[in-house]
């Protein structure tokens, strides 16, 4: 079964400049409400999503409708979600905390903001797709891939590895958001996986190499038009606009590394309870909720195409399974993001 917000209650996203704004006040712009069933006089609890929205607004539309808990939604992207939360500390009116990767979730972790997930929590979502701390839980997860003009490139001239791509050859071939948080999580984990010598020259490469696009969506289409020959980015958006048109993904395909390369790096979107929240037994149960059989099934069946990671639910049959995509081990609570930001900084991709 789908899900969606309710239009009556989704409200545009707000502009960067709004949000940093807003965040003086402890008023978060892009506010939705969800659910109408809990008891009189409560308002159910706040959750700072950096999620798809879409994703979001389903899982509260069936949390509510299973618990009666209200919920109601702020919507933002990684950073500025994160910014919000260390700039209103404990006194944030946050109960949970989505993401889309976990390099922000790790932020908010470190200064210490986050309440301890529930064992029973944990225990629904596989290690290799959550912390080692505890202070959070994967919820959904997206897979590294090379997407490609099936035009411009045989297989045989695919590369081996993501660190290939740091190879003079790749000149001005390749697109990517190299200012999004995706490629920050993407090169989080080579830093992790490779070490700061090996992960800064091949930023250096790609500062050369790599055209530069303000998303994800952009780097897609200028591959399927042909004006790079492929672009580094996660797998769902492919799967996303063949889902609608097809229109930016007609001559694509995606090549998966494999091999526990960092080009198969799969980042983990991650949940959390504030320990500031005066509502942990609900938020709690939420978090609970979306990693549980359910909230699983609602993510296997909706339209962002993410990984399913918790509770044995399999992924949309569309994907390429998890275990066949031989993803590298890499602890999401080891992510150095302010690391990466320094090195991008310094080889001028940021």
């Amino acid at each position: 079964m789908k899900f969606g917000i309710k239009p009556a209650t989704a409200l545009a996203a707000a502009t960067a400049t709004l949000l940093a704004l807003s965040a003086c006040t402890g008023s978060p712009t892009g506010t939705a409400t969800g659910g109408s069933g809990a008891a009189s006089g409560d308002d159910g609890i706040v959750v700072y999503n950096a999620q798809h929205e879409n994703l979001t607004g389903a899982w509260v539309d069936a949390f509510t409708k299973e618990t009666g808990i209200k919920v109601r939604i702020r919507n933002g992207d990684d950073l500025e979600m994160s910014n919000q939360l260390s700039e209103e500390g404990k006194n944030s009116p946050a109960d949970v905390f989505l993401t889309e990767n976990s390099p922000a979730m790790v932020r908010v972790a470190g200064a210490g903001l986050l309440a301890p997930v529930d064992q029973a929590t944990l225990a629904q979502v596989p290690a290799q797709y959550r912390p080692s701390t505890g202070d959070w839980t994967g919820v959904a997860a997206r897979s590294t891939v090379l997407a490609y003009n099936k035009n411009k490139l045989t297989t045989d001239q695919l590369p081996k590895s993501l660190m290939d791509l740091a190879d003079p050859s790749w000149k001005g071939r390749i697109g990517a958001s190299t200012g999004g948080a995706d490629f920050q999580a993407i090169v989080s984990a080579m830093l992790a996986l490779k070490g700061e010598d090996a992960t800064q020259k091949w930023l250096e490469a790609a500062k050369s190499n790599f055209k530069s696009y303000k998303d994800d969506t952009p780097v897609l289409a200028a591959v399927n038009s042909g004006e790079v020959d492929a672009g580094v980015l996660y797998h769902y958006y492919s799967f996303v606009d063949q889902a609608k048109t097809g229109e930016n993904s007609k001559n694509v395909e995606l090549h998966y590394f494999k091999n526990q390369d960092p080009g198969a790096f799969v980042s983990v979107s991650g949940g959390a309870v504030l320990a500031s929240s005066k509502k942990q037994a609900q938020a709690q149960q939420f978090l609970k909720f979306i990693t549980g059989k359910v909230g699983q099934q609602v993510l296997q069946n909706g339209v962002s195409f993410e990984y399913t990671v918790g509770s044995d639910v399999p992924a949309n049959p569309k994907l390429v399974p998890l275990k066949d995509l031989q993803a590298p081990s890499v602890d999401p609570a080891k992510l150095n993001s302010e690391k990466v930001t320094e090195l991008m900084t310094q080889v001028g991709l940021l």
